[in-house]
């Protein structure tokens, strides 16, 4: 009697073990993907308290990762978007820069310009992502064989609504101010659906003509809008907090029309709010400017996040959000508050190469690189005089220019010779054999290229530290100190949604912020 007693004790401790697991969170019905161009980490704790939609959801209900960086230079848009999704740097991902030499056609190409397409709604050469080397997770997602997802990309710049998503995305939609309309690529489509043609033809930028930029706290405006609606007003609307009216708008007809989160499996909505870039970069990052652009960042999101609770269901959603990169202090403002700074011209430095190049080899256009910190010399000229030897002559010439912090030959780079600190490494995770130049420069801190305004590209924190936040089922909300990478999101997000994790996933698991 004293056995069974016990038994029945045992089963009883046994299905209440049981019954009290913890059960895994339903698989999301959408993830929603966010980059927010040129956010620095600092915004979310410098404006904090400017915060009560959005923004403020995500910190108070997400896992914050506070020392997330990227590991990688150069920290620009194209290099950014392409490895949130696939946690690749441009060495695997091919994505080096916004813009490069690419020696198999012999000329400067973009991220994602594509001879071989044809844009809709413009009549200009189409753009995909096509020069992407990798899957992303919204690929692995279509590739698990789960049933159909959607997956679609939206932000005022090409390269951030094509590169964020993937290859295998349904739709790619950017913003093009020479006509104030959305657009895409036959790469996804033959024409574009009928709700982007009626949305289109309803001219939705062309609201905001003559309105002022008024800031949140009120006061005189911080611009106003032009009242003719042509190419000047177009891209005013996208360097101000208009350009994510436009994006918040367009998000939502997506979600309705391409019955986002209806679906077999998870549909991926990737956004990026390209408009705090194209502000950060013309008024700098201590600016009114930027302080406004953050906090209409919180109200866009709050009211993208309220629109998704009706239509989805938040509790369906898994938030992600993080930035393609930081910025510099304008050098100016940093020299006035006794921090070092400056400005370097960069014909001086391409002039300087190419009178050394032509006076040791004889002479000839050396220089036919886009950006003077990727320096591309002239492949046939390098070849002729021998490669190592003429890019030593450059770099000696670069590594003696003032502000000059280090100079990396394509040998150096190649044979693993950047060192182990932490330049060296970022420098190193950003080259790419294929597609980098022959010399990478890199300059001091707070030094920059560029007579006006400030911006980007540095292994350095102010242009690596970006926030990482997931918030939804299976996150545990919190702050995680420890050191994170934005190649972290790509592996994370592949686990929580069980699948393959991308190819070319160069980060790990963000374990600490999952339920269990």
């Amino acid at each position: 009697m004293k056995k069974i007693f016990l038994g029945l004790a045992i089963f009883a401790s046994l299905s209440s073990i049981q019954a009290q697991a913890p059960v895994a969170p339903a698989r999301p019905k959408l993830l929603l993907m966010i980059a927010v161009d040129q956010l620095r980490y600092d915004y979310l704790v410098k404006y904090r308290k400017d915060y009560n939609a959005g923004l403020a959801q995500l910190l108070a209900q997400g896992a914050v990762f506070t020392n997330a960086n990227y590991e990688h230079a150069p920290t620009i848009t194209a290099v950014g978007h392409a490895t949130m999704l696939t946690g690749a740097s441009p060495a695997l991902s091919g994505i080096v820069a916004n813009e490069w030499y690419e020696k198999e056609i012999g000329k400067i190409t973009t991220s994602v310009n594509d001879e071989g397409s044809e844009m809709l709604g413009d009549n200009r050469v189409g753009a995909t992502p096509k020069r992407l080397l990798v899957s992303t997770v919204a690929d692995e997602i279509k590739m698990s064989g789960r049933g159909e997802s959607k997956t679609i990309g939206i932000s005022l710049k090409d390269r951030s609504a094509i590169l964020l998503p993937g290859r295998m995305a349904d739709a790619a939609y950017w913003f093009a101010s020479e006509n104030g309309s959305w657009v895409s690529s036959t790469w996804y489509m033959k024409e574009l659906p009928k709700w982007v043609v009626d949305h289109n033809a309803s001219r939705p930028a062309d609201k905001f003509l003559g309105k002022p930029w008024t800031p949140q706290w009120g006061g005189a405006p911080l611009r106003t809008m032009t009242s003719k609606p042509d190419t000047m007003y177009y891209d005013g609307v996208e360097k101000s907090p208009f350009g994510h009216d436009i994006m918040v708008s367009m998000a939502q007809l997506a979600i309705d029309n391409e019955k986002l989160g209806q679906h077999a499996t998870t549909d991926v909505l990737a956004l990026s709010f390209s408009a705090n870039d194209t502000v950060g970069h013309a008024y700098g990052p201590d600016s009114p400017e930027a302080r406004d652009m953050a906090i209409k960042t919180d109200r866009a999101l709050g009211q993208l996040f309220a629109y998704l609770e009706k239509k989805v269901g938040m509790r369906n959603v898994l938030v992600g959000l993080t930035a393609d990169h930081g910025v510099s202090p304008i050098p100016e403002v940093n020299i006035a508050r006794k921090m070092p700074g400056g400005r370097v011209k960069d014909k001086e430095i391409v002039a300087a190469v190419e009178t050394a190049l032509t006076a040791k080899f004889g002479p000839g256009k050396w220089y036919v690189g886009k950006s003077p910190e990727q320096f591309y010399l002239d492949p046939a000229l390098v070849e002729q005089y021998g490669g190592q030897q003429v890019r030593a002559v450059a770099a000696d010439v670069l590594r003696n220019f003032p502000h000059v912090y280090r100079v990396y030959t394509r040998e150096q780079l190649l044979n693993g010779q950047t060192g182990q600190d932490m330049v060296g490494r970022r420098v190193a995770n950003g080259y790419n054999a294929a597609r980098g130049a022959d010399l990478v420069l890199i300059l001091e801190p707070y030094y920059l290229f560029g007579a006006t305004g400030t911006s980007h590209s540095t292994p350095f924190n102010y242009d690596t530290h970006v926030p990482i936040i997931f918030m939804g089922a299976g996150i545990k909300p919190g702050r995680y100190h420890q050191a994170a990478a934005v190649n972290d999101i790509a592996p994370t997000l592949a686990t929580i949604l069980e699948v393959e994790v991308p190819a070319g996933s160069m980060g790990r698991v963000l374990a600490e912020a999952l339920v269990r």
